[in-house]
Formats: C-alpha cells, sequence, structure tokens
C-alpha cells in the first residue's frame, strides 16, 4: 500500500497550508471584531470576502465538488476525488468557522450544492446552483424539527400539499444552519407529500422554497452549548405558514425525498469528519505550546507525566482516525457510497466521540483560558460535540451498523 498522496494535493496542500497561514489564521481576530460591529450579527465581516477572493486566486475554490457517480466533476469544482480533497479539508478544520467559506466549502451550502447537481432541474440549476457555486449566495437545508424525533426522518410532520400548479407548506423546523445569514436565500425543505403511504420511506418530498416566500418566518436563532454561531450563519427556528411555491420548486420526484437526503447525508458526513481531524490537530498544538509554556509544581507542565499521557493518546487517536476517513475516501472512490457505507458510519460514529475528548483534554490544560473567548478550544469543543448529532446522532449509526454486521450470521 502507497500512503504517499499524489503531485495533485500534494500542490493543493501546500497552497492551502500558504493561504491558511498568511490569511486565514491572521484573519480570526479581525473577523471577530468586524462581526461585531456589523449592523446584524449574522452578517458576513469584510475580511471573508477578502479571503473568498484570494482562495479564487489561488484555485482554492469549491475543492469539495465529486459527483454522484464518484468521478472527480471538474465542470462544478476543482476535479478532485474524496481521497484527494479528504487532507484538503482537513486543513481547513483548522478554523473551521472561517476556512471552509473561504473556499466556497462550508455546509450546508456543500451538500445542498451537490443536492441540486445530482437531483435538480436545469431551471433550478441555472437560478440556485450556479450562484451558490459562484458564493453569491449562500443556503440551508430544512429536515429537522423540534416535534418529532428527527434522527428517525419518517416522523417528519412538515406538509407539501399539491394544490393545481403549486405546493403548500406547512410546518416547523429548527436548527435550521446558516439560516440567520442574510445572504442565505434557499431553503431545501424536507416535508411529506404522501403522509399516508404504505411505504414509510415514500412519503416524503423535497421542494425550494426562497427566503422571502410569503409565510416563510425566521423565528428565532438556536444557541448550541450557549453559543449563537454567527460565523456559520446561525442556527434557526422558521416556521412555514402555508408557504406557496410552484409546483416547478419540487427536487427530484415525488416521494424522492428519503432518498435525496441520504444521497446527500454520505459526502456531508465524511467532510465533517475529514475537518473534525484537522480541529483535533489544532487542539493538540495548542495543548503542546501550553504544556511547554507553563510551569505548575515546579516543573514545566510538559514534565507531568498525566500531560505526557493526554499528548501520546491524542496522537496515536488522530493516526487512527486519518487512517479510516482516508480509507472510507478511497472507497467512495471505487466503489460509491454504498460500498463504503460501512466505513462512512463507522467515521461518524468515531471521530467527533473521539476529537471531543481531545479538544477536552486541551481545554483541561488551559485551565480557566480553555473555556474563554480568548482561545478557540471552547467553541471547537462545541463544534465537535455537536456533530455527535447533526447528521444523524451516533446511536442510528451504531443500530444500523450493528444491523449490518448481524446480518452475516444469521
Amino acid at each position: 500500500m502507497d500512503f504517499a498522496f499524489d503531485a495533485r494535493t500534494e500542490e493543493l496542500r501546500g497552497e492551502l497550508l500558504a493561504f491558511m497561514d498568511e490569511h486565514v489564521h491572521p484573519a480570526e481576530a479581525t473577523a471577530e471584531e468586524q462581526r461585531a460591529a456589523l449592523a446584524s450579527p449574522w452578517g458576513t465581516p469584510p475580511v471573508v470576502e477578502e479571503l473568498k477572493a484570494e482562495a479564487r486566486r489561488r484555485g482554492l475554490w469549491n475543492l469539495f465538488f465529486v459527483n454522484q457517480h464518484s468521478l472527480p466533476d471538474a465542470e462544478y469544482g476543482a476535479g478532485l476525488t474524496n481521497l484527494q480533497y479528504a487532507p484538503l479539508a482537513e486543513i481547513t478544520g483548522r478554523s473551521p468557522h472561517l476556512a471552509p467559506t473561504a473556499l466556497n466549502c462550508a455546509a450546508p451550502d456543500t451538500g445542498n450544492m451537490e443536492l441540486l447537481a445530482q437531483f435538480g432541474t436545469e431551471e433550478q440549476k441555472k437560478r440556485w446552483l450556479e450562484p451558490l457555486l459562484a458564493g453569491e449566495i449562500r443556503s440551508a437545508f430544512a429536515m429537522t424539527e423540534p416535534e418529532v424525533a428527527s434522527s428517525d426522518a419518517t416522523n417528519i410532520e412538515t406538509r407539501i400539499e399539491r394544490d393545481g400548479d403549486d405546493y403548500v407548506i406547512t410546518g416547523r423546523k429548527w436548527y435550521i444552519s446558516g439560516a440567520m445569514n442574510p445572504g442565505c436565500e434557499i431553503f431545501i425543505v424536507m416535508g411529506k407529500t404522501d403522509p399516508q403511504g404504505a411505504d414509510p420511506r415514500r412519503q416524503q418530498s423535497m421542494v425550494l422554497v426562497p427566503r422571502d416566500a410569503p409565510g416563510l418566518e425566521i423565528r428565532r436563532a438556536m444557541r448550541v452549548y450557549g453559543f449563537e454561531d454567527h460565523a456559520h450563519g446561525g442556527h434557526a427556528e422558521i416556521v412555514l405558514d402555508g408557504v406557496r411555491v410552484p409546483a416547478a420548486n419540487l427536487v427530484g420526484e415525488e416521494g424522492g425525498g428519503f432518498a435525496i437526503a441520504q444521497a446527500r447525508l454520505g459526502p456531508g458526513r465524511i467532510h465533517h469528519c475529514m475537518r473534525l481531524i484537522g480541529m483535533a490537530e489544532r487542539a493538540i498544538e495548542l495543548m503542546c505550546r501550553r504544556a511547554v509554556s507553563r510551569t505548575a509544581f515546579g516543573e514545566p507542565l510538559a514534565r507531568q507525566g498525566v500531560v505526557q499521557e493526554w499528548i501520546a493518546d491524542s496522537r496515536v487517536a488522530v493516526e487512527q482516525l486519518r487512517l479510516l476517513v482516508l480509507k472510507t475516501a478511497w472507497l467512495m472512490d471505487t466503489v460509491g457510497n454504498r460500498g463504503a457505507h460501512t466505513e462512512i458510519q463507522a467515521i461518524k460514529i468515531a471521530t467527533p466521540r473521539t476529537v471531543v475528548g481531545i479538544i477536552d483534554r486541551a481545554i483541561q490544560l488551559h485551565g480557566a483560558g480553555g473555556v474563554s473567548q480568548d482561545f478557540p478550544l471552547a467553541e471547537l469543543w462545541a463544534a465537535a460535540r455537536t456533530l455527535r448529532l447533526a447528521d444523524g446522532p451516533d446511536e442510528v449509526h451504531q443500530r444500523s451498523l450493528a444491523r449490518r454486521e448481524l446480518k452475516r450470521y444469521v
């Protein structure tokens, strides 16, 4: 086995590392200062637009885009495979609230762009996909609901009813990522068009709902462990009260919503895991810098046995996770998402859980500073912990993975 990255990946890694060191990391403090001065806390700081322009100039734009056939799609992105993109996404994870947006590789836009490219009509692509690819607008994916266990998507209650040439949508959603951003112009809404259908996985459909559609209300911003996640564009509770859109806004076919959601979430899960490894690497770096710079009980923290154990265990865990994520990316490229089903679920279970532990050690080593706004660790912890719920909670993936394993013995 050859574990070396190919020439194209190494070239882009070099470009991206330079971009991070020269532009992204220095812009982190600037972005926070500019955001505080904005009329809306959910707006985009000017420095972000500067980073986007620089990323495009360097050819670091839309790197995430791999098409549904697991072949690199140069029409929409850089023409990379999942295996080529994985180490690049890891690098952006070192600054998860800034770098992915700068490269137009931030969730939920990445998943929404892939969804539109795969299932959208030509008209839908022209109206919504093209400006998303250009970074001119943002988008949101509205599935999760507060009144049901949304970990089982067959539970969703939002209604999408046909009325002549229109669909009428009624329901309530929450934790709709990016929806607070004024630049979010389109929602992909999942609801039921056939709530009495015999097959519970054929009851759901998806429709495109513009932000300015009458009856769509952004009710409030949802906090995540006390953070409002301004940099991400916030997480909103929204209400759809008889929202009417043309029937042409249907994505795919009626009853195809569940399958479309699964196609969207597969790549999204691996993207999250790639970035999580970058978050863990930054936590280890901060842990090591802290350990060699602080003294307790007469000697540097770096000489304390427990601290050395934390650092060693963290390094071992990251190396294990990286190999599993790279294997998963390779399988997605070679045998498709279905062939990589077990590995996708394995990384979704293992990566957030492990990275939360690594960041927690780094917080502990920083003492009060670790939970403060002076270091990125508290926000990194909240983001990693949230990913144990996002795109399916741990328990759902464990249940599915265990069933696949048990089938071999029945």
